[in-house]
């Protein structure tokens, strides 16, 4: 019996033999992700300016918020395929880097001479001066870890088709955050104050440990988002490859 659009079976009901289905991005849902996935980004760049150091462990400001980001890719690249994970993924490159030039020019901007006015100056190039930096190591690290989350979710959906949603978001989700955390540290660790290597192998592990930690804890939350958008987006199943 043809499926009828817009009403898709759930994953576990799928045969094993079943082809990848994908939606096309014409209802507002991939909208909406992606703005989300871009403020997540931007606003994170703005917090790994800031060095933590919580007990024994270090990490930085924007520790909460990053793996949102990963969280939401997965929910694109699995409704929607690579292709369209891709262009997400350059889409929020873009808007970041606009976000750093925005901040540039803010900080350039003469401003008034009283005593309040040069504090708040100099607090701004203390919180966004470094960020230029962070946005670097973040785009770079984003855009590759990002890319081989979402490239290994659609492989091995190809093989697995609608099943096993939970291996393939944990199995890539690991492999993207070890990229990302590795790139990320490398460029962004002098900028919030990280010197050593004692403490850079600390940051990076915490950082890899801590991201790859909470993706699996939501996964069943992921799980959730992905078959509530399967259902409503009426051309799941319209699209076979990505």
């Amino acid at each position: 019996m043809p499926a009828v659009p817009g009403h898709n079976t759930a994953p576990e009901t799928t045969s094993p033999g079943s082809p990848a289905k994908f939606a096309s991005i014409g209802s507002p849902y991939f909208g909406i992700m992606l703005a989300f996935m871009a403020v997540v980004l931007i606003l994170s760049n703005i917090g790994a300016s800031k060095g933590v150091a919580i007990g024994p462990i270090v990490t930085d400001g924007g520790f909460f918020l990053f793996p949102l980001a990963y969280i939401l890719g997965d929910v694109i690249s699995e409704v929607y395929g690579f292709k369209v994970a891709r262009k997400a993924i350059f889409a929020t490159f873009a808007l970041s880097v606009f976000a750093s030039v925005c901040y540039w020019v803010i900080i350039a901007l003469p401003g008034f001479d009283d005593e309040y006015s040069i504090a708040k100056q100099s607090a701004l190039e203390g919180a966004l001066g470094p960020v230029p930096q962070i946005v670097l190591a973040s785009l770079l690290a984003f855009l590759a870890g990002q890319t081989i989350n979402s490239w290994i979710l659609v492989k091995m959906k190809a093989r697995t088709g609608e099943k096993s949603l939970w291996a393939r978001l944990m199995g890539s989700s690991g492999a993207g955050e070890f990229v990302d955390t590795l790139i990320f540290c490398s460029i962004a660790a002098s900028v919030i104050g990280i010197t050593d290597f004692g403490t850079f192998v600390n940051y990076v592990v915490v950082g890899f440990v801590y991201k790859t930690l909470v993706e699996f804890l939501f996964v069943p939350v992921t799980a959730s988002v992905i078959a509530w958008v399967k259902k409503r987006e009426p051309s799941y199943g319209a699209v076979a490859a990505s």
